[in-house]
């Protein structure tokens, strides 16, 4: 008995397989793989299958032929099986009829329980990825640690460097959003106001939504977006050259030098960055209300000071650190699970900013509903 073997070589401009051996079902499945691999590579080209060599043929060894040369409809007439005996070529006739087309169609289902299917899965795989998310947090919390207990390990140069590519880089940006939302938040306000005569509350609504919840919301909203991609894109990419695998056979920690300078640059800048959005979101408020209601700027100014209390701006700086934390967590552990692929790097980075941004605006809420109930 010999067990199914197969050639492959190109003559005549048609690529040809060569079965030798004993195509039966117990033989095939040693070889099963090798030949729907061959199946793919081959679709769209003319090919003959000789069986000529072929000893002893059944039906699970026809329908594999058959099933190559259907090659799901790709082949033209050209493609054909040769060198079968008699006995090989009824048995490959009655076979034929009875090879499965390619394409299937979808079972049809109910599209509620298909969502509700769906939406599960997705409950699921949140609670899975939460799980992988705060054992991240520990491995990074616990690396502090370490690194504080030794200072000389902190990577000071690192730590600039992306206080200088998340903070700084980001400013412009961040002012200009800020100034602008000021304007917009003032504008509106006025429009509204006018209406009973209040105009002068201008000055409060644009006080108190900017320096407690628009100024730190919009700074984190852009970094994560900005930066937070960042992260994801060039921890991802180091992952794709196996840099973060050559970090480890050096000894170093990936964490260590990849993610708590990151980290640790980005909770020491996101408040600048909010105490830099509420003061020009305040000036943009200040701007509409000068030139769009005639109060002047020391008017405004001076109804600024007297009612609105500064907790609302500390209120603001508070959030800001905690922000960057969850962004730069979220933004390296999506870098650390790219899988090996540019299609992977980008559903990371995607998923990198729709995380953040989630996790942003829950804890904003969570944060508004502990200051209003220790009524700060």
């Amino acid at each position: 008995m010999q067990p199914a073997a197969y050639t492959t070589d190109i003559k005549g401009g048609l690529l040809r397989l060569v079965a030798t051996g004993d195509w039966l079902a117990r033989h095939l499945g040693a070889i099963d793989a090798d030949l729907r691999a061959f199946e793919d590579d081959s679709v769209g080209r003319d090919i003959t299958i000789d069986i000529s060599g072929v000893k002893r043929l059944d039906t699970a060894g026809a329908m594999v032929f058959e099933r190559i040369i259907a090659a799901c409809g790709a082949r033209t007439r050209a493609s054909a099986i040769v060198g079968a005996s008699s006995a090989h070529r009824r048995l490959l006739d009655n076979v034929r009829p009875h090879v499965a087309p390619c394409e299937i169609a979808p079972a049809h289902r109910n599209a509620f329980v298909m969502m509700v299917n769906r939406f599960g899965r997705g409950l699921i795989e949140g609670y899975y990825v939460s799980i992988e998310v705060l054992n991240f947090i520990g491995q990074t919390l616990s690396t502090l640690m370490r690194v504080l207990r030794e200072p000389k390990r902190l990577r000071m140069t690192s730590i600039v460097h992306h206080m200088e590519e998340a903070g700084i880089d980001a400013m412009p940006i961040v002012g200009l959003m800020s100034f602008l939302i000021g304007a917009v938040v003032a504008f509106m306000g006025a429009k509204i106001l006018r209406l009973f005569n209040a105009e002068v509350f201008t000055v409060e609504l644009v006080g108190i939504s900017v320096m407690r919840e628009f100024g730190v919301l919009l700074s984190a909203i852009l970094v994560a977006g900005r930066s937070g991609s960042a992260f994801t894109a060039a921890i991802g990419t180091m992952k794709i050259r196996e840099e973060i695998d050559a970090l480890r056979a050096l000894g170093l920690d990936p964490i260590e030098v990849l993610v708590l300078p990151r980290t640790i640059a980005l909770i020491v800048f996101m408040p600048i960055l909010a105490f830099m959005a509420a003061v020009l979101g305040v000036i943009g408020g200040g701007v509409v209300a000068a030139t769009a209601m005639d109060i002047s700027p020391v008017f405004f100014v001076g109804r600024l000071q007297e009612t609105i209390a500064l907790s609302n701006f500390w209120v603001g700086l508070i959030k800001a650190p905690f922000f960057a934390f969850v962004i730069a967590i979220i933004g390296c552990y999506q870098g650390m699970e790219v899988a090996g692929s540019s299609e992977s790097l980008g559903q990371r980075t995607t998923l990198s900013v729709v995380q953040s941004l989630f996790v942003v605006i829950i804890l904003d809420a969570f944060f508004a509903m502990f200051f209003l109930e220790i009524d700060f």
